[in-house]
């Protein structure tokens, strides 16, 4: 069927009509846009204006800074006593907290078999001294012989013969006096090594001290062929202890030999002890991927509060500042917003239109401050020196005493 040229017409209009309808709605769109982005700028620009700073002044201050590290409180020497021998303890003669001197009994084992074993010994010791004197008398009797004859040999009295066997006999007789002296020896080094074991039956305490643990009773048999069993724990003079304590790897840097330290335990909780650093090992310790280092801190203990295994917290002052120009620690984390023509990854009026998450804040520098003057905030570089923790030394920058730091800010 043929479309007339009314029809034609009618199509043509409607097409028209279709094409500035999508023409309005796009500019509709667009002035939309615009008027948000004006919108949100404007909101911006009032928001500004009615921020608040919070400031404080740079000060003169003193103050001490420290490393703060976690340990345990353990005597100086420390002795774990154990039985080299296996056997019955027929007597246990101290208990904890006892205290020793060098050499004082702490225990001994029974020693019945020990002391025959030591009879036999000089029983074997007597007839080996007694082989040595028959063998002296036989040595001066075939000797007597010898001369006598070799005198003959010489005159031609005796038979050569004769003379061969009493030489024969002297110096065989020679020899078994060396056997004789030999086995002798060997009787007396048998005896000592068996003294040695009785006298070990004595479990005595190498140091002078105080009796820590006592894991033993007597009549408890002791095994020591394997490992030797610890019986007793002395530790050495309690009125001179040591802190030992864990100092993280970023700060043993800081710390040295001879550094003061104050410390904590729960038992005493508003008392704080001194002490010293007396020694930092090399040796790192690693767990769960953390690095330590050993620090030792020597403890004078006299009043005898302390005891072993105290948790401690210390504080190890490495430095001392006095009367030095101070900032809040607050003022160097202090960095004000992003404005709209800074923020990252913002462009064209879509980007006005949609934040973008944490590209409106700006992270706070160590390297520089926000300074409030004439009621502008202006940003200065400074270089920070050391921080107790809550103030920090300013060492250069365009700052002095009294100006206005930035700490925060608010909306008003």
């Amino acid at each position: 069927m043929q479309k007339t040229e009314s029809d034609i017409a009618a199509t043509l209009k409607i097409g028209v009509s279709q094409w500035w309808q999508a023409r309005w709605i796009k500019y509709l769109g667009l002035i939309g846009i615009v008027a948000a982005g004006a919108a949100y700028w404007m909101l911006s620009n009032a928001k500004q204006d009615n921020v608040r700073f919070v400031t404080a002044e740079a000060a003169i201050a003193s103050f001490s800074v420290t490393v703060t590290a976690t340990g345990t409180v353990e005597p100086t020497n420390l002795v774990e006593i154990s039985s080299e021998l296996s056997g019955t303890l027929a007597n246990v003669f101290v208990d904890y907290n006892d205290p020793v001197d060098v050499g004082t009994v702490l225990a001994e084992l029974d020693t019945v078999k020990l002391e025959a074993q030591l009879a036999v010994r000089k029983a074997a010791l007597d007839s080996a001294i007694a082989r040595v004197a028959m063998a002296q008398a036989t040595l001066d009797e075939t000797r007597e012989r010898y001369e006598t004859g070799l005198r003959l040999e010489q005159r031609g009295i005796t038979s050569h013969q004769e003379f061969v066997s009493q030489r024969a006999a002297y110096i065989r007789a020679q020899a078994e006096l060396q056997s004789a002296q030999a086995d002798r020896a060997l009787a007396e080094a048998n005896l000592d090594l068996q003294q040695a074991e009785l006298d070990k039956a004595c479990i005595c305490s190498p140091i002078k001290g105080i009796v820590l643990d006592r894991a033993v009773d007597a009549g408890q048999i002791v095994a020591s062929s394997l490992s030797a069993p610890v019986l007793f724990t002395v530790a050495e003079d309690l009125t001179q202890m040591e802190l030992r304590v864990d100092v993280d790897e970023a700060d043993i840097g800081q710390i040295a030999v001879g550094n003061r330290a104050e410390f904590t335990v729960d038992a005493y909780d508003e008392e704080r002890f001194p002490a010293e650093i007396a020694e930092i090992r090399f040796a790192p310790e690693t767990v769960d991927g953390v690095v330590t280092y050993k620090a030792i801190l020597s403890i004078d203990n006299s009043d005898l509060r302390l005891r072993p295994g105290m948790t401690a917290t210390a504080d190890i002052t490495v430095a001392e500042l006095t009367d030095v120009l101070t900032v809040p620690n607050a003022a160097l984390r202090y960095a004000p917003p992003l404005a709209p023509d800074e923020k990252e990854d913002r462009s064209g009026l879509l980007g006005m239109l949609i934040p973008s998450g944490g590209g409106d804040v700006r992270r706070g520098d160590s390297k520089t401050l926000w300074v409030l003057r004439d009621g502008v905030a202006q940003e200065i570089a400074i270089r920070a020196g050391p921080s107790d923790g809550n103030v920090t030394e300013i060492l250069e920058g365009a700052i002095a005493l009294g100006d206005l730091v930035i700490r925060d800010q608010t909306d008003g």
